[in-house]
């Protein structure tokens, strides 16, 4: 095939993964909005004002299952009602109430195993392709066994490419990666509600290497934080 048209095919089929991505984005946005206005009122009628529900993580990413904060001077009885009655709100996937204890050990544990498999080699594909080297499956086996003791935790599957080529581009072939990377991981049993895809192409290129140096075109793995596999309808509150 002539190079300049499988460039332009390339081109056109990761920016059709882009706009897919974020028209989800948005319609995720949409519903979420929906959902807290709902679970606002639900908490009101319950007696909760004061009590803050946060519907995102601290990288951004929508999710169904509210963290609970707050509520200073409510009594448990209270803040149990309250949790109660927005895990009867329609769309609600479980709450649960911040805490201050260290739930990060477990995360962390993963997240060092899975870079101490990657510090020498790195998940490929084929050249300006989606599709996963060979090789690159069995380094998956080992990163899927890596993460699995961390099944329950949010995991960020982040994708990045080299400084070459057109900016738009790379994030969306980075974005791709990234998708194709969450799907080989979701085939060997992790959750697929717990992974989340995002493409950065040349932004965040290695510290101490030349943009557009190969070396820049990775995924990498961040596991955020740690949360019940199946989230419990109502938690223990938190300090108050």
């Amino acid at each position: 095939m002539n190079p300049r048209r499988a460039s332009i095919i390339l081109a056109g089929a990761a920016l059709c993964v882009a706009l897919s991505f974020a028209y989800t984005r948005v319609q995720g946005g949409v519903f979420i909005a929906d959902l807290r206005s709902s679970a606002i009122a639900a908490r009101d009628a319950a007696g909760g004002q004061g009590i803050t529900l946060a519907f995102s993580d601290s990288y951004g990413w929508l999710t169904r299952h509210p963290v609970l904060s707050g509520g200073k001077g409510l009594d448990a009885r209270t803040r149990t009602r309250v949790a109660a009655a927005i895990t009867k709100v329609p769309g609600i996937g479980g709450v649960s109430w911040a805490s201050e204890g260290d739930a990060r050990t477990s995360s962390a544990h993963c997240q060092d195993d899975v870079e101490r498999i990657l510090e020498t080699r790195t998940i490929r594909f084929g050249e300006a392709s989606t599709r996963l080297d060979p090789a690159s499956e069995r380094l998956l086996d080992e990163v899927a066994r890596a993460l699995r003791p961390c099944v329950g935790s949010l995991i960020a599957v982040t994708g990045h490419t080299d400084a070459g080529g057109n900016p738009k581009v790379n994030v969306a072939l980075s974005l791709a990666r990234a998708e194709a990377v969450r799907s080989a991981l979701v085939a060997r049993g992790i959750p697929a509600d717990g992974l989340r895809a995002a493409g950065l192409g040349s932004a965040r290129p290695v510290e101490g290497l030349d943009p557009a140096d190969p070396a820049n075109r990775r995924i990498e793995f961040s596991v955020i934080f740690s949360a019940p596999v199946k989230p419990t309808p109502i938690d223990t509150p938190g300090p108050e």
